[in-house]
Order: structure tokens, then C-alpha cells, then sequence
């Protein structure tokens, strides 16, 4: 079916849209799936070579390879293999200076003959670091000047003319997350280490982020002793802005929670409750963490016993703060 352009002076043909569609992702599915094949010796070597940098992992391309090879640079950063991008264009103006003889140096050319890469060749050699390629020639120039060959060519691209960079590119990807990720295994990379690369992100905050980072304290915690009355609960409430008061006995220890909800229900059930002792209406032995935890762990609790406030204890078990589930909500973990 053709459909006018808003220009109103061309059509497009968006017969069969569907089906290249699926195709392209066929055909870059299988592009994939034949570097399983290529997985060996030369894998491992680069991997080692990875291991063994002791600056940072220099990656470099052009073109849609450059787009692919910054990828890989940030994915080496964030999963424990320092790394960065060098435009090879810019190389040959001054910017080789980032490379350093402890570094190392993994390039992207499908071709292995691209001029730009071909013309900072000369003074990668020089400095002697190792030259990892990802390339589609293994007999390329390129590929013989590299100390490890990763073959990551394909039988044809996704583009319907069999030129634009689709399934070499996607092979290219894959290769280098597998580099990446195979690093990442083999220097025992935690998801604590990951956590701490991404302190803003939401993985971050949920492996980061304890209880007493969020907690209320001070005047933002209600809290009142056992023998007072049930008011003396709703004012301390009142005043925190909070949605529950802790109960405390008298060595200061924990002893019962009174929440918002609580207090509203007693009172319309027996208004006289409002003077008597708040122990009547508290719920007693609740359910308490620890201020080191993770709030991930707080948020399980909450959700577990369906809970919206949750006393913070210390060793001795006198309340230190107050989990709130906004605060939760306010900090992304939820």
C-alpha cells in the first residue's frame, strides 16, 4: 500500500513491513548464534590480555563501528575493566596521547582495513601494548598486526542491499559483551561492585542504600512510654508527621507500635480509649530491623506482613529511628 509523505509529493511502499522486520531480526539472530561456534582459544587469550591491563581497555572504531565500540568501552567500565574510546580520527591529531604503554588496545573494523585505524597502527606498535581486533577479515591488514583475532563476520547483513552495518554490527556488540561479561566473571565482579559504578541508578540504590540512610530520627520520630495515654500517642504522631509511634518500657526498650490507623479505629470503636493507657491499642512485639540492613530487606518485611511503618532497633532493641514506606518510595527502591 502506498501512503503520501507529509511533503504530499512522494509515497511510501509499507507493504510487507511486518515480514522484513522479522527477517532482519532473523538474520541477526542467526549472525549471533555462529560466533558460539568461534568461541575458543583466541577468546580466551583476549579475555587474559583483558585481565592483565593495567591501565585502561582503549577501544577504537569508525563509523557504526565507533557507535558499537563505545558501547563496549562503557560496558567494560561498568562491570570492572577500566576502559574508554578513542576516535582514531582524532588520534592522529594528538589524542593517541591517551594511550599508555600499560594499556591495551581492542579495535573495531569489519573490513580491517579502514584508513583511519590502519594510520594510528604505526604508534600502537610503537608502544608496544597489546592489539585486540574484532574484525569480519581475518587476513585483513589489521588483523595481522593484532596479537588476538576475533572473527565476527557474517553471512550477510540485515539491509535489504547487503550494505548498511546491521548484522556485523550486532555481531560486533554480542563479541564484546561476551569480552566484557567473561572479564567481569573471572575478576569475581559482585553486584555490590556493580552497585557502587552505579550509585545513582535503581540497582544501585537497592544494593547501596541501608536503613539508616532512610530512616526517620529525632523529631521525626514519634515516640511515647508505655503508661502514657492513647492521646499522648496521637500528639507525638502529630507532631513527626508520621504515620506511627513507637511504645517504648522503661529501660527504654521496645515494647509496641501504635500506627495512624490504629488510633482512628480505637477511637471510633470507644472514644473514652483517647485517655486511657496507650497499651490498650498498641500492637505488641512488632515486627523491627536493624539499621545496617539493606532497605531492600525492609522492603520485603513491609510487604510481607503488609506493613507501612517499621521500627528501627538497635542491639539492645531501643527504637533508633522510623521506616516509613514513602521514604522507600522517595528512594526508588519500590
Amino acid at each position: 500500500m502506498a501512503v503520501p509523505s507529509e511533503r504530499g509529493n512522494e509515497f511510501f511502499d509499507t507493504d510487507g513491513l511486518c515480514d522484513l522486520a522479522k527477517e532482519v531480526l532473523q538474520i541477526e539472530a542467526n549472525a549471533i548464534r555462529q560466533l558460539i561456534e568461534r568461541i575458543g582459544e583466541d577468546f580466551e587469550r583476549a579475555v587474559h590480555i583483558l585481565l592483565a591491563c593495567k591501565g585502561h581497555v582503549v577501544v577504537t572504531g569508525m563509523g557504526k563501528s565507533g557507535a558499537i565500540g563505545r558501547k563496549i568501552a562503557a560496558t567494560l567500565s561498568s562491570t570492572g575493566t577500566p576502559s574508554l574510546f578513542l576516535h582514531p580520527a582524532e588520534g592522529v591529531h594528538g589524542d593517541l596521547g591517551s594511550i599508555t604503554p600499560n594499556d591495551v588496545v581492542l579495535a573495531l573494523s569489519y573490513s580491517g582495513e579502514t584508513d583511519e585505524l590502519l594510520a594510528i597502527l604505526p604508534a600502537i606498535k610503537r608502544l608496544g601494548v597489546p592489539l585486540i581486533v574484532l574484525t569480519g577479515n581475518p587476513n585483513s591488514t589489521l588483523a595481522k598486526a593484532a596479537d588476538v583475532v576475533l572473527d565476527v563476520s557474517v553471512e550477510r547483513e540485515a539491509c535489504p542491499f547487503n550494505l548498511a552495518p546491521t548484522a556485523s554490527a550486532a555481531a560486533m556488540l554480542a563479541m564484546g559483551d561476551a569480552l566484557a561479561l567473561a572479564a567481569m566473571k573471572a575478576r569475581r565482579f559482585t553486584q555490590e561492585d556493580f552497585a557502587r559504578l552505579h550509585p545513582a541508578g535503581a540497582l544501585g540504590r537497592r544494593l547501596l542504600l541501608r536503613v539508616r540512610d532512610l530512616m526517620r530520627t529525632g523529631e521525626r520520630l514519634a515516640l511515647v512510654h508505655f503508661r502514657e495515654p492513647t492521646k499522648a500517642a496521637f500528639a507525638a504522631i502529630t507532631k513527626a508527621r508520621a504515620g506511627a509511634c513507637v511504645v517504648v518500657d522503661d529501660e527504654g526498650k521496645l515494647c509496641g507500635i501504635v500506627t495512624d490507623g490504629d488510633l482512628r479505629r480505637a477511637l471510633l470503636r470507644d472514644v473514652n480509649l483517647f485517655n486511657a493507657p496507650v497499651t490498650e491499642v498498641m500492637t505488641k512485639s512488632p515486627k523491627v530491623i536493624h539499621p545496617d540492613a539493606l532497605a531492600t530487606e525492609a522492603l520485603r518485611l513491609m510487604q510481607n506482613y503488609q506493613i507501612d511503618d517499621l521500627p528501627v532497633v538497635d542491639e539492645s532493641g531501643r527504637p533508633i529511628g522510623m521506616l516509613d514506606v514513602q521514604d522507600l518510595l522517595q528512594a526508588g527502591i519500590v
